[in-house]
């Protein structure tokens, strides 16, 4: 037997995104979500969802690219987790989309701030680590900020130094947490990332990806280039 009237609860998910140069479009169970009058939207994308959940149906709210319809990311909201999507953040670039905030930090002039985040972490290294270590050095060795807890869902505290060339690139080797500097996070071989400094603020993306049938990781992308 089956109770004829559901459950029912309200729901709110109030939406802070961005994407660039990608306009994209909210549909909320295939219907496009209005924001300014607009059912698409690039740049700042912010807007609050109000909606009824019945007990044991699922609510999808999916991001799609505006021009091809290919769906860029979905989730699924149900009367159980409706609490998980009170804020949803996300920052769609080309070949990344991130599922958290990205705040460009203030850094003072003449100095150099990065965050890191991790988010395909364990993609093609197999590693079940949730973070990783990293510590960011010169060519020469000199270490010029360490940053204990690298995660997929969320940048780093921004760590800060003094600038000190436009042309010598920085390193970022990646361990275990909580481990010594001579256990990289995968593999035996240490891992270190080539990164382009800029002074100011740099919000670099660490991406596993395959060279040669061998994992490596690269941080070419800066976030904060679009902000």
């Amino acid at each position: 037997m089956q109770p004829f009237d559901k459950s029912q609860k309200p729901a709110q998910v109030n939406i802070k995104g961005y994407s660039k140069p990608d306009v994209i479009q909210l549909r909320l169970n295939g219907i496009p979500v209005s924001i300014d009058g607009n059912t698409s939207y690039t740049n700042k994308i912010e807007t609050k969802i109000n909606f009824v959940l019945d007990e044991g149906e699922t609510d999808r709210l999916g991001i799609y690219n505006n021009e091809t319809g290919t769906e860029v990311a979905h989730y699924n909201i149900t009367y159980d987790n409706v609490n998980e999507y009170k804020t949803l953040n996300f920052f769609n670039l080309p070949g990344i989309f991130l599922k958290t905030s990205a705040v460009k930090p203030q850094v003072n002039l003449g100095k150099v701030g990065f965050e890191f985040i991790f988010p395909n972490l364990g993609e093609y290294s197999g590693t079940s680590l949730k973070e990783v270590k990293g510590i960011l050095k010169r060519e020469n060795g000199v270490v010029l900020a360490e940053f204990d807890n690298i995660g997929k869902d969320n940048f780093t505290a921004v760590k800060i130094y003094s600038y000190f060339s436009n042309t010598a690139p920085v390193y970022l080797e990646l361990y275990k947490p909580g481990t010594t500097t001579t256990t990289p996070y995968t593999g035996s071989e240490i891992i270190k990332v080539k990164i382009k400094q800029d002074m100011g603020a740099n919000l670099i993306v660490l991406q596993e990806k395959m060279e040669n049938g061998l994992p490596v990781v690269k941080g070419e992308i800066d976030v904060a280039d679009y902000l």
